[in-house]
């Protein structure tokens, strides 16, 4: 007990850290109500630790001060100015939904600048002068790449589907498939989407056959629409069966009942050409006479967060006229960056050079060979004898519950270290801008998988000068204090 007591009175005061010139660089960075704080919960935090533990070794008085400013230097960094920042994605997941989903293209971040840094003709008719509509260039775009005769973007694909039913089906019912009613992100569910909109949820079939008859059956003066889900984040095999678009569309048709599809992940284009399997396509659903289809835009389409909403221009009229409409409308940022992102589709060969989410579903296995063997050589480079480097083959994924049981192969570059377990380097390199704002280093987080234990930097997903910032990271992580 004397020796914890020692120990006690051996922490540092507040002011003492205050005081020290490391402290003097984030009082230039951070209010000093918010160094006072960090500095105050981590002596707090050892002083907890200290009385729990058995070690009765006594530290000096510069050692605890120097753990105390280290812990607080790590508080400062997680909790900085912006909490929203650029990580690195080494995880081969390109469509990474803890991520932001798609990488947006240069076309769309020049979009975004240009409209962003200035005034911009939003809801102007730059020809008459007179109220213009803020989507008009975003729909004949969605229109003439999908052969839809109109279209309508909310904020994201939840949106869409919830305002298509609560325009046209409230108070009515809607005939699902039981093996269509999915989950998606955060624990939405189209059952849920379903009620919330205000229509009535009538479920048809099992969950691994669903019959035309089945939807006969179903449906009655009281049914609005018939709602088909395309399971974008999960695939059942073996003994299955499902109408096809065209059966729905003629028993809609017969029986003078909408027709809706689901789409999620928001595919333009054939994706055979590049060996995966066949999704279909919004144009696809068209072409079924699908009364209305609904998507995402930072899925497979490559663009932002979006809920795009195409089909016949009598429905879509009355959708965009539902006052919940405007509630889910888009904002002039979003719609710069669409318009660039469709305007790439009109120029199909050029996709994978210009989308960065084609760009990395279309990598061979040469390019991701030597993706590897760059970033192998820098790492060896920046940091020798800190553990053992191979280039290994590793599979990665589509993601954003889009192409389930995809799998990508490609390549990674393995790394097991010496000195310190690969959670305590894999958690370092998430923190590392904690300590890049002590020592004034441009550095990003970066996210990489652990496999065998050995962390895994997959290199389908890594953008242009991103090899260098991994080297910088693990220079920075590996040349302090990694536990």
């Amino acid at each position: 007990m004397d020796t914890k007591n020692q120990l006690l009175r051996m922490l540092p005061s507040v002011d003492s850290c205050l005081a020290h010139p490391q402290m003097q660089v984030l009082l230039g960075m951070y209010s000093r109500h918010q160094v006072v704080k960090s500095i105050r919960v981590a002596i707090q935090e050892i002083r907890g630790g200290l009385l729990q533990g058995d070690d009765n070794t006594l530290p000096s008085e510069d050692a605890l001060r120097a753990l105390v400013l280290e812990q607080a230097y790590h508080r400062l960094g997680a909790t900085q100015h912006f909490e929203l920042q650029s990580v690195i994605n080494a995880t081969g997941i390109i469509l990474h939904t803890n991520l932001g989903r798609a990488v947006l293209p240069e076309a769309a971040i020049e979009a975004i600048t240009a409209v962003a840094s200035g005034y911009s003709n939003l809801e102007l008719d730059l020809t008459t002068g007179e109220r213009g509509d803020r989507q008009a260039s975003v729909k004949g775009l969605v229109e003439e790449l999908t052969g839809a005769e109109a279209a309508l973007v909310v904020n994201n694909n939840a949106a869409a589907v919830f305002l298509c039913l609560n325009t046209l089906a409230q108070g009515k019912e809607v005939i699902v498939s039981r093996g269509e009613q999915v989950e998606i992100g955060g624990s939405f569910r189209i059952p849920d989407v379903v009620r919330a909109s205000g229509a009535h949820l009538v479920e048809v079939g099992t969950t691994n056959r669903t019959h035309i008859r089945d939807y006969a059956a179903a449906i009655h003066q009281e049914t609005a629409a018939i709602l088909k889900v395309h399971t974008s984040n999960y695939k059942i095999i073996g003994f299955t069966a499902a109408p096809s678009r065209g059966e729905l569309v003629q028993i809609g048709n017969a029986h003078r009942i909408l027709v809706m599809e689901d789409l999620g992940g928001g595919n333009l284009l054939d994706l055979s050409s590049f060996g995966l399997s066949p999704e279909p396509t919004v144009k696809d659903s068209i072409a079924a006479g699908v009364d209305l289809v609904t998507f995402s835009g930072d899925k497979l389409l490559g663009g932002p967060q979006a809920g795009i909403i195409a089909g016949r221009r009598d429905l879509v009229r009355q959708i965009a006229s539902n006052p919940l409409a405007r509630a889910m409308r888009v904002d002039k940022l979003t719609l710069a960056a669409l318009e660039a992102v469709l305007e790439l589709y009109r120029e199909p060969d050029r996709l994978a050079r210009t989308l960065p989410t084609i760009r990395m579903l279309s990598l061979g296995e040469r390019e991701l060979l030597d993706r590897a063997h760059k970033l192998l050589d820098t790492m060896e480079q920046v940091i020798p004898n800190h553990g053992d480097l191979s280039i290994v083959d590793a599979f990665g994924e589509v993601g954003g519950g889009t192409l389930p049981g995809t799998s990508l192969p490609g390549k990674a570059v393995a790394f097991r270290p010496h000195h310190v377990s690969a959670h305590g380097l894999q958690q370092e390199l998430r923190l590392v801008q904690a300590k890049n704002h002590i020592q004034q280093r441009e550095l990003f987080p970066v996210i990489v998988p652990i496999q065998d234990d050995r962390l895994t930097f997959h290199v389908r997903t890594l953008l242009p000068g991103q090899v260098d910032a991994i080297a910088s990271a693990l220079d920075m992580v590996l040349g302090g204090e990694v536990r």
